[in-house]
């Protein structure tokens, strides 16, 4: 393949784009890989296109090698089968509806673990059709409520997706397995620094799920680590060690205080210790129990409920993980105290919660016979020794708090937990029989009798994975692609006219001859210093420059990621960069 710079539909920029907001974003809009059409949605330009179908290409080929068979659904979907299987209400606002002309309402898909079920009911009758993988790479729509970070957070992009049906559970171990390893292959061929972690399953469901994040600091997604053990997991899936329970009448009763104008944790805990609340002078924020006030919408529901969690005061409420215990339900910060008296802001306390009916959940640290300092229910009063068990019994526990660095490991204990942050580009799941069941898909089992199959599914953001590797490969120059993404395998640049430009197509029709991708910068109008700059945004792995020792019988050979810069002579060029580029194939580098 050979493509012109003369007649390439490319237009590279010198300044940054005013909305701009992560590097992958800057550099993609820069360097001429994608433009803007809409909020959220991208037109992929040639040079975009190329690496975009590169990488479909290599999630393609370790699909197969595990056995899966490609399909294609429909993006406009019939909205029954989601109402089905609940996921129309579930998924709210953040699918696209609409009806056509005859008054039938759609969807624009988010997802299809729906049409495969129903696919494979139409299909498979027997035991002996199974196991089977369906995987396709389409594209998929989600209502975003603020697009944002380019191709990281758009409302159409390309994802593959795969859907495994096995008859038992060890099937679908067997399947996810597959697609664990796979994965993997696949991250490292795309040159990604990932992690693999726990995972909450949101509106998917299932037993079980893991994500793939690729690191970098401006990542939505927040993961942890351990200093001593290999458990890694996304804060919204990290469980809280807790504390054994007590004995609940082994402390004194509770008792109630004046204490005026101390609404925040900070200010309570610094009166309680100038006045010796309780006979203690060593009160820190942990002792106390902070209540936070939020409201719960279920999908569907035009009235939102309260709920109050209860937390050690040092931590803060994280709504992701609020958000993800309580899915699908949504959750905002309770505000409209003037409806709600009998909550004394600043000042609520557990003890009577439930007689108003309220639902609160605690966090796991707080167990029977943990003694707190908190609110007393009344404005400037707060109560000493309100006991867990005795003076309140929650309605059960919720991983709600905010995960913090040096927050003990709870897989091994010994260890600490670290803070990254990272962007998503697989997430895979053991769903169970949940769309299977919703379906009603039976086979006949080996004993004569209907056996009902289980689904596994997995996903890869395809359009994501381009700003991932992006974020990951790029410097104050502009773009750094791995050879094994790169849109073409060598960069030549004509520095000059006449002779120069002569040997650089030259030169550039004889590499792709030889089977290798070649981008020729045969511009006349243009200075040499853009066409390097150019050449360095980019991002090409190799280029050849045809500049002032062509009367020699050299050229420049540069790597772009080292940044290496040689003198070569004319003759045996090809030859080296063809041997190059097949062993950074070879070593997916």
């Amino acid at each position: 393949m050979l493509l012109r710079m003369s007649t390439l539909l490319l237009r590279t920029l010198r300044e940054d784009p005013a909305d701009a907001e992560v590097p992958s974003h800057r550099l993609l809009l820069r360097a001429g890989y994608v433009r803007r059409a809409a909020p959220g949605g991208y037109t992929w330009l040639p040079l975009g296109k190329l690496v975009l179908d590169r990488i479909s290409e290599i999630v393609r080929q370790e699909m197969t090698a595990i056995g899966d068979q490609e399909v294609h659904f429909p993006a406009l979907l019939p909205a029954e089968p989601y109402r089905t299987s609940g996921r129309w209400a579930e998924y709210g606002d953040d699918i696209f509806t609409l009806a056509d002309r005859k008054g039938a309402e759609h969807l624009l898909a988010p997802t299809h673990e729906e049409m495969a079920a129903l696919l494979v009911k139409d299909l498979f009758s027997s035991y002996r059709d199974f196991p089977v993988t369906l995987f396709q790479i389409q594209t998929k729509f989600r209502d975003e409520a603020r697009p944002r970070a380019g191709l990281l957070r758009g409302r159409e992009f390309l994802m593959k997706d795969a859907y495994s049906f096995d008859l038992d559970d060890a099937g679908l171990q067997a399947a996810y397995d597959r697609h664990r390893d796979a994965y993997q292959k696949i991250f490292t061929r795309l040159g990604l620094d990932f992690t693999v972690v726990h995972a909450m399953s949101g509106a998917m469901g299932g037993s079980a799920s893991e994500e793939f994040l690729a690191a970098t600091p401006v990542g939505e997604d927040s993961f942890v680590g351990c200093t001593a053990c290999h458990y890694a997991a996304n804060t919204e899936a990290v469980v809280t060690s807790a504390p054994a329970a007590g004995d609940p009448e082994a402390h004194p009763a509770l008792e109630v205080h004046d204490t005026p104008e101390t609404p925040t944790i900070a200010s309570l805990v610094e009166l309680a210790n100038a006045r010796g609340l309780g006979g203690r002078r060593d009160w820190t924020a942990a002792d106390t129990l902070k209540n936070v006030v939020l409201t719960v919408r279920r999908p569907g529901g035009e009235e939102s409920e309260l709920l109050v969690i209860g937390l050690p005061g040092d931590r803060e409420v994280d709504l992701k993980r609020v958000e993800a215990a309580l899915h699908p339900a949504t959750v905002a910060v309770f505000e409209d105290w003037a409806a709600h008296p009998e909550l004394v802001r600043g000042y609520i306390g557990p003890q009577i919660l439930e007689k108003l009916g309220v639902r609160y959940l605690v966090d796991p640290r707080v167990v029977p016979g943990t003694a707190w300092l908190t609110g007393a229910n009344e404005p400037g009063r707060h109560a000493v020794d309100v006991v867990c068990g005795r003076d309140f019994t929650p309605a059960g526990t919720i991983e709600a708090a905010e995960v913090r660095a040096g927050d003990p490991c709870p897989a091994c204990e010994a260890g600490e937990l670290t803070m990254r942050r990272g962007i998503e580009i697989g997430h895979i799941f053991q769903l169970g029989r949940r769309f299977t069941d919703a379906f009603a898909v039976d086979v006949l089992g080996p004993a004569g009798k209907p056996v009902r199959p289980t689904m596994g599914c997995y996903g890869i953001g395809v359009s994501r994975a381009v700003a991932a590797v992006a974020e990951q490969h790029h410097d104050e120059r502009g773009l750094v692609w791995p050879a094994a993404v790169a849109p073409c395998d060598v960069h030549v640049v004509a520095a000059g006219k006449g002779p120069q430009l002569d040997a650089a197509l030259d030169l550039g029709g004889r590499l792709a001859a030889a089977g290798l991708r070649v981008l020729v910068d045969d511009r006349t109008h243009v200075s040499a210093g853009v066409k390097f700059t150019d050449a360095e945004l980019i991002g090409i792995p190799r280029a050849v420059v045809v500049g002032r020792r062509l009367a020699d019988g050299y050229v420049e050979l540069r790597d772009r990621a080292g940044g290496e810069r040689i003198e070569l002579p004319l003759d045996g060029l090809v030859e080296r960069v063809v041997d190059e580029v097949r062993a950074a194939r070879r070593d997916g580098v």
